[in-house]
């Protein structure tokens, strides 16, 4: 069991790339610069002519000495220059402070601007009088030194954070540049519903992968990542997060887990904690349901979406387990009233161990979906003695069986906990813990009790990933392997004869997610449907994850060969040929 998920900070907008000038008295260190202290116990802090006062206690890190630095909140900083897309965040940060993001005001911030980016005042560093704040953030444009400031801040900090920006100067060195230049994208429409209808594995990190990442990670067994939409307790800087990343994350066959980290129960240390009374506690909760629906929206996730508040491990009883009982009901409630769903992470031995106990109170809400913290190790939705099976039932469930480590797929690191998900309608799994296993061939041949080989490890692997337990995964095609290929043919309507022959090579080896695919689209679900097609056609199709003009000349056969339509794209009619095995 971990102490805490990975409740992490989502949605501060946050990028640029410019070599910018930074004014600092000394700089100590390859991270952190140490700023002209004032006799006011302040620091001033000096970006691209953009000055400002900030408590003398803050750190000031540049982030163009260490573009890996972690963007973090959970302690008071400011942050110069551009968050990296890929940073060393600890796993376990929690809460939040107050900090500052200062970053260039250029095209490449265009898809980072927050929806509540405001100008400052013309000709001056000054913010505006009015400065909305949405998800405990607030960002003015400083158009007159070409800088975007982003401050992150909790109910108790706002007051400083606004001070802060009320000492703004600008010095010789400010360059302007025109925030109604940057902001050209549109506004983002709720289109999207997630996590959707998914069952199979998944992932959650410190920050958002950038695109590289997640297409790098488009090779792992992984279609489901968690992402940090707001809330007062997040802790790191998301540069990634955007409505643009959303949508095409979507577009690329990934399904997003909303996370939500707001109010923590009132018997932790955290920072920012919910009232011990439970009529405020419920309050809180009906307020974190409105600005969690209002993130999502902007992100361009649609109602009928999950959301789920991140409830970090407590001492369950009493005055305690009532507040946040009480808390998580308001959430539910507003979440409903405004279209989306209601979800809950936490430990599977206190929030969830609540919400069981609760399960049938006519006094709280009950969430719709539960996400269990529980490292046990195993992939796969059962709570055990924590949850009962009638609980949750119908692909309500999301399981965090393994706590952070590092995972590398198609050459890119990533920080990671990971979950298993049987959520919306469920779907196939796909298959999994093949990473070491060879599947990619030029024929796929004809395999029966005693073959032997790397193409009988492939379909072990690949029996194995679906359920059917092959025995061992040594590439010896025994009894047990029969066995699992037989059982697996009846599951899909062939003839169970116990031999891998090219029907059920294309079966096993298209099984999976079924995003719609067409000339130009890449990644790993691009390569199970080039290995399908070898074992439908009989000839080989290049393995690659491209879909180039030989995989879409290939679809056109397999379409005309099967009598379905020909049109070159692959939807759900040729996925369902496919993995029926035609």
């Amino acid at each position: 069991m971990r102490r805490a998920a990975r409740p992490l900070i989502a949605g501060l907008a946050a990028v640029a790339t410019m070599c910018a000038s930074v004014t600092t008295t000394a700089l100590p260190s390859a991270e952190a610069a140490q700023p002209t202290t004032t006799p006011t116990s302040d620091t001033t802090v000096t970006y691209r002519g953009y000055q400002v006062q900030v408590p003398r206690t803050w750190r000031v890190v540049d982030l163009r000495r260490n573009p890996r630095a972690c963007v973090r909140f959970d302690r008071p900083a400011v942050y110069l220059g551009r968050p990296g897309d890929v940073q060393d965040c600890p796993t376990d940060l929690v809460g939040r402070t107050a900090g500052l993001i200062l970053q260039p005001l250029d095209r490449t911030a265009r898809e980072h601007l927050a929806p509540n980016v405001v100008p400052a005042v013309a000709g001056s560093a000054k913010a505006p009088a009015v400065v909305p704040s949405l998800g405990h953030t607030v960002q003015v444009a400083v158009e007159a030194a070409g800088v975007l400031v982003t401050a992150a801040h909790t109910p108790e900090t706002e007051a400083t954070v606004r001070r802060i920006l009320a000492t703004a100067t600008l010095t010789s060195a400010a360059r302007p540049a025109s925030l109604s230049a940057v902001r050209t994208e549109p506004k983002a429409t709720a289109s999207v519903i997630h996590p959707g209808d998914y069952t199979g594995a998944g992932f959650d990190a410190c920050a958002a992968p950038s695109q590289s990442a997640m297409d790098a990670w488009l090779n792992s067994p992984y279609r489901a990542v968690g992402v940090y939409i707001g809330g007062v307790s997040r802790a790191c800087a998301q540069p990634n997060l955007t409505a643009s990343w959303v949508s095409t994350q979507t577009s690329k066959g990934w399904h997003l887990i909303p996370i939500y980290v707001g109010l923590q129960a009132p018997c932790t240390n955290f920072r920012n904690r919910m009232s011990s009374d439970p009529a405020t506690a419920r309050s809180q909760g009906h307020q974190a349901g409105a600005d969690a629906a209002n993130l999502a929206a902007a992100l361009g996730l649609a109602p009928g979406s999950v959301i789920y508040e991140d409830m970090e491990a407590y001492t369950r009883g009493g005055s305690c387990t009532t507040a946040v009982l009480s808390f998580l009901s308001g959430w539910t409630d507003e979440l409903h009233a405004r279209g989306y769903l209601s979800g809950v992470y936490s430990s599977a031995a206190s929030g969830v161990a609540d919400l069981v106990a609760a399960y049938n109170s006519s006094t709280y809400s009950r969430p719709d979906h539960i996400f269990f913290a529980w490292w046990n190790g195993r992939a796969d939705v059962d709570g055990g003695s924590y949850i009962p099976d009638s609980y949750w039932a119908n692909h309500q469930r999301i399981h965090q069986y393994r706590g952070d480590h590092n995972e590398t797929h198609g050459g890119v690191t990533i920080n990671i906990d990971n979950d298993y998900l049987d959520v919306g309608k469920g779907s196939t799994p796909p298959p999994t813990g093949c990473s070491n296993v060879n599947l990619d061939f030029t024929s796929y041949p004809t395999l029966s009790s005693g073959s032997s080989g790397a193409a009988v490890r492939a379909a072990q692997c690949l029996l194995d990933g679906l359920g059917f337990d092959p025995g061992p995964i040594d590439g010896l095609f025994g009894p047990a392997t029969q066995a699992a290929v037989t059982s697996f043919q009846r599951s899909r309507g062939l003839d169970p004869d116990g031999i891998v022959g090219p029907r059920t090579w294309t079966a096993l080896l298209s099984a999976g997610s079924t995003p719609t695919l067409r000339l130009g689209s890449t990644g790993s679900a691009v390569s199970r449907l080039q290995r399908a097609l070898t074992a439908a056609l009989g000839r080989t199709v290049t393995i690659d994850g491209v879909f180039g003009s030989q995989t879409e000349q290939a679809v056109r056969d397999y379409q005309a060969s099967r009598s379905l339509d020909v049109d070159g794209i692959v939807g759900a009619q040729t996925w369902g040929a496919l993995q029926a095995g035609r």
